[in-house]
């Protein structure tokens, strides 16, 4: 028999729940590993894309309290593990990420909406996670980052013949532009890999805009 606290314009989902109380340490642990595994183990782009999604899920399935619960819990968890420092780099922007991503999806709010929220919020936490590593590691990335654009916005300058010298702020503009591209092209594929997930789940997300679901439909 369904559990009636899943079956929608029933009973709401209760975060105290034992049923929730399991999944919310389940999803916890989920996401520790996953976090685990990629830093002693990167393989690109493939378990990061799942850093929020355990996070979410708690979200579809039992509401705020169990979403928050779950991303803080796996941030203690590498805090125990790993120490501070990394524990802060998964909620910062990950677990707040899955909150956000699973409160919109749960509000059937639109993928323009979701992946806005989602840029700003995946923007600052690659900013924050910037800052983080060069007070840690004594040096400064930002300007490290600025130096390699400024030197590429000079190779392309040459390349057209233009003679011009690329400005601080142009620089600045340039490495802010492609952090945020690195960020939307993330939370594409997240929202993606949800499309996916999230319907085997029986928790679907919105649908896709009607031009993205073409070419799924086209693939």
């Amino acid at each position: 028999m369904k559990d009636a606290s899943h079956v929608p314009g029933l009973i709401p989902p209760d975060p105290h729940h034992p049923r929730a109380m399991v999944e919310t340490a389940f999803l916890a642990s989920t996401s520790a590993l996953l976090w685990l595994i990629n830093f002693y183990f990167p393989i690109g782009p493939l378990f990061r894309m799942l850093f929020a999604l355990p996070t979410a899920i708690a979200y579809l399935r039992w509401g705020k309290r169990a979403s928050w619960m779950t991303a803080i819990v796996a941030a203690l968890l590498l805090g125990v593990l790993m120490g501070p420092p990394r524990s802060i780099q998964f909620l910062i922007p990950y677990g707040f990420l899955g909150i956000l991503l699973g409160g919109l999806w749960r509000a059937k709010a639109s993928w323009a909406v979701s992946m806005g929220w989602g840029l700003l919020l995946q923007t600052f936490g690659l900013l924050f996670q910037t800052a983080l590593v060069s007070l840690l590691v004594g040096t400064n990335l930002w300007l490290y980052l600025n130096q390699q654009v400024r030197g590429l916005l000079g190779w392309g300058f040459e390349k057209l013949g233009i003679l011009l010298d690329p400005s601080l702020q142009t620089v600045q503009l340039v490495a802010l532009g492609m952090i945020a591209f690195q960020a939307l092209l993330y939370l594409l594929l997240v929202h993606l890999v949800a499309l996916l997930l999230m319907e085997r789940l029986g928790h679907p997300i919105p649908a896709p805009p009607a031009w993205l679901q073409a070419l799924l439909d086209e693939g």
